[in-house]
């Protein structure tokens, strides 16, 4: 019998909002177990374990994200598509900094096939149709903007710029620029 209306899709939605009060590692069975004010053996009828937890979070945190780049997005090309892109991921970082975190947990193979990261991986590569890159150059974009973007937020938040010139939003406007530019006019190595 389900107690105080548990389900695992609830279960996830909790976890990914404790995880933006406290941090992603923070998050465990038994604090779940108290915000819910039941036994922590209780919660195991709806997650196996800690990590099916933390998976469920992430795999929330990524359908969350794909849905908010997806809109971001939808009508933009170049340049345009580009800044949507990246503002959409540094946007949800800034409110979510705990789901962000989730939506990086490395997911086991099958599981990462059958998630939303595949949705983002299809909106990197649509947004780089645009700058008519052939492969193997379009996979190498990809994971350039996704470590480009990934990192620069991930400096960020730990308050990386807090305290230097320019500011923060002036290196993010430019390394997008600078991105858009690259991606334009990919030079021969």
């Amino acid at each position: 019998m389900a107690r105080a209306g548990l389900t695992p899709e609830r279960l996830a939605r909790a976890g990914a909002e404790l995880a933006d009060e406290v941090g992603f590692g923070q998050v465990s069975v038994a604090a779940l177990a108290r915000r819910f004010d039941v036994k922590t053996a209780s919660l195991y009828s709806h997650v196996k374990s800690s990590q099916d937890l933390m998976t469920r979070i992430a795999l929330f945190a990524l359908d969350e994200l794909a849905d908010r780049v997806a809109e971001a997005v939808a009508g933009r090309a170049g340049r345009d598509a580009l800044a949507a892109f990246a503002n959409a991921y540094r946007d949800y970082a800034r409110e979510h900094p705990g789901r962000y975190d989730a939506a990086r947990l490395r997911l086991d193979p099958e599981t990462a096939a059958a998630s939303a990261g595949v949705r983002h991986a299809q909106m990197a590569r649509a947004i780089l149709r645009g700058y008519d890159l052939a492969e193997p150059d379009q996979t190498h974009a990809v994971r350039m903007l996704g470590s480009a973007f990934h990192g620069y937020i991930s400096l960020e938040m730990a308050g990386g710029f807090e305290h230097s010139a320019p500011g923060s939003q002036q290196s993010w406007d430019w390394i997008v620029d600078r991105l858009d530019a690259l991606l334009r006019n990919p030079a021969t190595p």
